[in-house]
């Protein structure tokens, strides 16, 4: 990519704003050497590694990379087995630490189930050296200072000092408070020549002794270690000494324990660069809010909503470009002021832009190319030095352009042919068009010459296009029109700039009438596509409306699915669940009316009992999901319980009427004289009008039936081996059915064991005031292991 394009489109200004966003001097390396690619793979993976880097500042606020200096000087010295300063070694000790920590990071994301496309290989190549990074951690302070636990011997020297230091003021502290504080100028404890020593007035200098390392300016006052002192002054001074030679020894083994690794370190600050740079692309893609682009290998370019990113966002206007798809060539016309120089500098900067790696100003969907070349000349090529007029500055850097073109360039003119006659202008812009049309090459020209927009007509893969301005106000609104030439407004300008009727009348008779109707063709073309493209955008709108109207629709639709059959599988378990525990007790009944068959001679028909067993294996479904919605609302009717409810009492096939909750699941229920506590789950709410006596006789027979299938339960109860709760559930169930079926004695087995059920057994009995009596059944009965009731 040649140089002159990079300054005429102010590349440079794009790479600044990048910069701000940069916190590594790798990573403004990088940004120097940014230019555009020509190579499609190249440019291609640049995009990913940008599209990587903005999913992680989405997703994790980007890549945890802190301020990092510029360690290439220091990795010199270590090759010529130089000696490192505290500073240089912590400057690469934050390159070691920030790699780890960027390794973790990307672990993290992995364990995250974070998908990247290329970041992840990148940081693979990062070298880690945790034992070494420990060790420069615990040496060096981020600041460069060397730390007391950098060696043991250090940190004893240290130690001495502090104790000497303290020991030095306490001795010199009887001077500023004592008796003798009277000969101070001051009674602080000052340094002079790294020794500490007190403020004394000159004429007072023999009370001390010792001595004198400075005095004041007026030579009132003398600075005297007092010779009370100076031995622990020289012990000061012999451990300071020692301290810098251990601090040296520490830097030393630093520096050779680190050297070996300069090439590890010096590729980790090359790669934390890198991902520096695509933090910063990614930032910066973000807060301008620019796009991924996508490749053409065609050179299509479509810019949807294109910005120049150099103009304040809050005037900026917004253009649609299209090119190389169905036309290579692009006429804009149109008086000046109009944006068809910034137009220009919008896709030019555009592309750049995109072949770097970077996100564009446009909308998402928008397609660049990849140009092995993007030429320009825009603005005023006039050289004093080179004695050039403005015409022939302008046909020089043409002249260069035509000269290295290919079919893969995009070459952008601006008021091509302008500084001479016009129609030799306009002829030679002509001429210079169908040159580079000759070679394939794509070009957008600005210009003000009229013949060029009847060549835009004429000319194959060519197309016209203009600059909107207002007819009321004839101003310019900087959009492009694509399809249609601009026009005069000169007359029209003048005139409402009050310039004298007679004057623009007059005019209009030296305007040729083709002319005149050509430029009102123009205006209307102009008028009915302002009216289409305002139409359209706000067609544009609402379909955006209802296509989000409609994503949330059909999200809301798929969770209340989800949601639904969720439910159905709950509700359709916990039917399961009842008819299984329904289908035991049954079963256990059926068990009860065979033992009294045996016991008592009843007469109980096999094929009933196998029939009611077939009933309720029936109840259970195999598939978990319901099929309609009704069933579940009919279901969810049922349960719904007040007080005063009529309900069908499931287990006893009785009906009954609800007088007051107890608990959270259970009711009080009036059946017939008896009121009983019974589980909700037990209980299905009816209407009055389907109560026994005020149904038909046709509906009778189920209750009749299952009343005379409970007047055979059993008068024992064996809860032996039970747990305690299962027990006393049951315990109340059969003293309720017991009750329904006038039995006035039943026994209950509870055993001996432990004497838990034997205790809850008695407890519940002596609760329950439809039990008159009860006691231990005969020795020879069961005794202790058996209760007898009496109810």
């Amino acid at each position: 990519m040649n140089n002159k394009i990079l300054e005429t489109l102010e590349f440079d200004r794009i790479k600044g704003q990048l910069a701000q966003y940069l916190v590594s001097a790798a990573g403004r390396r990088e940004l120097t050497q940014l230019v555009p690619q020509t190579d499609y793979e190249a440019v291609k993976e640049l995009l990913t590694e940008t599209t990587d880097g903005a999913d992680i500042l989405r997703l994790e606020d980007g890549i945890p990379i802190p301020q990092l200096a510029d360690i290439k000087p220091q990795l010199k010295r270590l090759k010529i087995k130089a000696n490192l300063n505290g500073t240089e070694l912590a400057q690469i000790t934050k390159v070691l630490q920030t790699s780890m920590s960027v390794k973790n990071f990307f672990d993290q994301m992995r364990e995250k189930k974070i998908k990247l496309r290329v970041l992840t290989t990148q940081v693979d190549h990062l070298v880690t050296i945790p034992s070494i990074t420990q060790r420069l951690v615990r040496s060096i302070d981020p600041d460069g200072r060397i730390n007391d636990e950098a060696s043991a011997k250090l940190h004893g020297i240290r130690q001495l000092i502090t104790q000497t230091e303290t020991e030095i003021h306490q001795q010199m502290e009887r001077y500023t408070r004592g008796k003798n504080a009277k000969y101070l100028s001051d009674p602080i404890i000052t340094m002079r020549n790294d020794r500490y020593v007190i403020p004394v007035i000159a004429r007072y200098r023999n009370k001390f002794g010792g001595v004198v390392h400075d005095q004041s300016a007026s030579g009132q006052t003398l600075y005297i270690e007092p010779a009370a002192v100076v031995e622990t002054n020289n012990r000061l001074r012999q451990a300071q000494i020692e301290e810098r030679q251990e601090m040296q020894r520490v830097l030393i083994e630093l520096s050779q324990m680190i050297a070996p690794y300069r090439h590890d370190i010096g590729q980790n600050e090359t790669i934390l660069g890198h991902l520096d740079f695509i933090n910063a692309k990614a930032r910066w893609a973000h807060d301008t809010k620019a796009t991924l682009p996508l490749l053409s290998k065609e050179n299509h370019v479509s810019l949807r909503k294109a910005r120049h990113p150099l103009i304040d966002p809050q005037r900026v206007v917004t253009n649609d470009i299209k090119i190389g798809e169905d036309y290579q060539a692009i006429i804009i016309t149109g008086p000046n002021t109009g944006g068809k120089t910034i137009t220009l500098k919008t896709l030019g900067i555009i592309q750049l832009m995109g072949q770097s790696g970077l996100f564009i100003p446009a909308e998402e969907g928008s397609t660049i190319g990849i140009f092995d070349n993007v030429f320009a000349d825009i603005g005023d090529e006039q050289s004093l030095e080179q004695n050039l007029s403005t015409f022939s500055g302008h046909m020089d850097g043409v002249k260069a352009i035509l000269e290295q073109i290919t079919s893969r360039s995009l070459v952008l003119l601006d008021e091509l042919g302008a500084g001479t006659d016009p129609k030799e202008g306009a002829a030679l812009a002509m001429a210079i068009l169908d040159n580079i049309g000759s070679k394939g090459t794509m070009v957008v020209i600005t210009t003000h010459y009229p013949e060029l927009k009847v060549y835009g007509y004429d000319r194959a893969k060519t197309i016209n296009a203009s600059m909107e301005f207002d007819q009321e106000t004839l101003k310019p609104t900087y959009k492009l029109l694509l399809g249609i030439p601009g026009r005069s407004n000169g007359l029209e300008i003048a005139q409402r700039l009050g310039i004298n009727p007679q004057v623009i009348d007059e005019a209009r008779t030296f305007v040729s009438d083709d002319s005149q109707d050509l430029n009102n063709m123009i205006g209307d073309l102009v008028e009915q596509r302002k009216k289409a493209r305002e139409e359209s955008e706000k067609l544009a709108k609402l379909v955006a409306k209802n296509e989000k109207v409609q994503r949330d629709l059909d999200e809301k639709l798929t969770r209340f699915n989800e949601q639904r059959d969720k439910l159905y599988e709950q509700a359709r378990s916990k039917a399961n669940h009842q008819v299984s525990m329904a289908k035991k007790k049954a079963d256990r009944i059926i068990h009860h009316l065979r033992q009294l068959e045996v016991q008592q001679g009843g007469n109980v028909k096999e094929n009933e009992l196998i029939d009611a067993q077939g009933q309720l294996n029936a109840l259970h479904r195999d598939n978990p999901r319901l099929q309609h919605n009704s069933v579940l609302q009919r279901a969810k009717q049922k349960h719904d319980l007040h007080k005063s409810d009529a309900v069908l009492v499931k287990s006893y096939g009785q009906y009954g009427e609800l007088l007051s909750k107890r608990g959270n699941h259970k009711w009080e229920v009036q059946i017939g004289i008896l009121k009983m506590e019974i589980d909700e789950n037990n209980l299905e709410k009816v209407a009055k009008k389907d109560l026994p006596q005020e149904k038909d006789a046709k509906r009778r027979p189920r209750a009749a039936v299952r009343t005379t299938q409970t007047r055979k339960t059993s008068a024992r109860l064996d809860l032996r081996g039970h747990r305690y709760e299962q027990a006393m559930s049951e315990l109340s169930n059969f003293i309720d059915h017991a009750l329904l079926n006038n039995l006035s004695t039943v026994t209950i087995i509870h055993g001996k064991g432990t004497g838990a059920l034997r205790k809850g057994t008695q407890q519940y009995l002596q609760s329950n005031p439809r039990v008159k009596s009860f006691s231990y059944a005969s020795p020879n009965a069961g005794g202790d292991g058996a209760t007898i009731v009496n109810l």
